[in-house]
């Protein structure tokens, strides 16, 4: 019998909820670049449309390396299309590869009209780690390094490359910016792993979850939490607009509470999205403060 998902399984499987992770790194370089008077519209949407194709690669590339290796057989976490058996593993890894395909074009656009030609290097390597995440012999992703490529790719490259294509410079502020959003961007992946330890170890997915176990997972999620904080007050002394950031915490309480108090499984779900509605939350303030409160 034919396999064919629904759209509202495609679009379940797509995990929007992931999105903070791609909009909050261009609206904070985005803000960054303007604080310089270098803001660039254009350039700035086709980055966005960059961040999204790639995160949405990303997601469908994971459904499809996991499914396959039957590490999404037995899941607590959100829907997936080839571990539930509703979407052929060809037509996941089609989406995915379509997905880069139209990040490819949007970056290149990004490159004609900043002039930034080595920024087609960054661009490939940011399709190969989206790809090589869970996907090939070896899967970073499954050797606890994980949380390093998001921070790498979500954060410093993705704030500080925006800012760049735009204003063809980095500065302080987008420097810190772009820690900040790499922080929240692996405290997302931290709480999603270590939800998932129990399953990922029965698998032989090792995570840094996995490696570091419970109790320091959770002392590095409420770490990584709170670093954009300890930034907003660093860039506050420079900035006092920046410390309207602070706004974006209360939105972790719950998360943090939850974390603390040993919660486990479906119970952790709601720090996945908290926290990156903070972070969106927290980079909206921040690209703001960084536009229009600089002297």
């Amino acid at each position: 019998m034919k396999v064919m998902a629904t759209v509202a399984q495609w679009i379940e499987g797509a995990r929007i909820r992931t999105f903070p992770n791609a909009i909050a790194p261009v609206l904070a370089g985005t803000g960054a670049a303007a604080g310089i008077d270098r803001f660039d519209p254009v350039v700035a949407v086709l980055a966005l449309a960059v961040a999204l194709l790639l995160i949405l690669g990303v997601n469908f590339a994971n459904d499809y390396s996991d499914g396959i290796r039957g590490t999404d057989t037995d899941r607590v976490g959100p829907f997936r299309l080839v571990g539930s058996g509703a979407a052929r593993p060809a037509a996941v890894r089609g989406a995915a590869f379509g997905c880069f395909g139209l990040a490819a074009l949007a970056g290149i656009g990004v490159v004609v009209l900043s002039g930034q030609w080595w920024m087609l290097a960054v661009g490939a390597l940011c399709i190969a780690g989206a790809w090589f995440y869970t996907g090939g012999s070896k899967p970073y992703g499954y050797a606890g390094l994980g949380e390093i490529a998001v921070f790498l790719f979500f954060g410093l490259i993705a704030v500080l490359g925006t800012q760049y294509v735009q204003a063809g410079t980095v500065s302080g502020f987008g420097i810190g910016s772009a820690v900040a959003v790499g922080s929240f961007s692996s405290a997302v992946l931290v709480a999603n792993n270590l939800r998932d330890i129990p399953t990922d170890r029965t698998t032989g997915k090792r995570t840094l979850a996995v490696l570091l176990g419970d109790r320091d997972t959770r002392t590095l999620y409420v770490m990584l939490a709170l670093v954009p904080f300890l930034i907003t007050t660093l860039m506050g002394l420079r900035n006092t607009w920046m410390l309207l950031a602070f706004l974006a915490l209360p939105l972790l309480i719950t998360s943090l509470r939850n974390i603390l108090s040993g919660a486990k499984g479906r119970r952790l779900i709601p720090a996945l999205r908290d926290t990156g509605f903070a972070m969106l939350a927290w980079s909206v303030i921040t690209a703001l403060a960084l536009a229009f409160g600089q002297s």
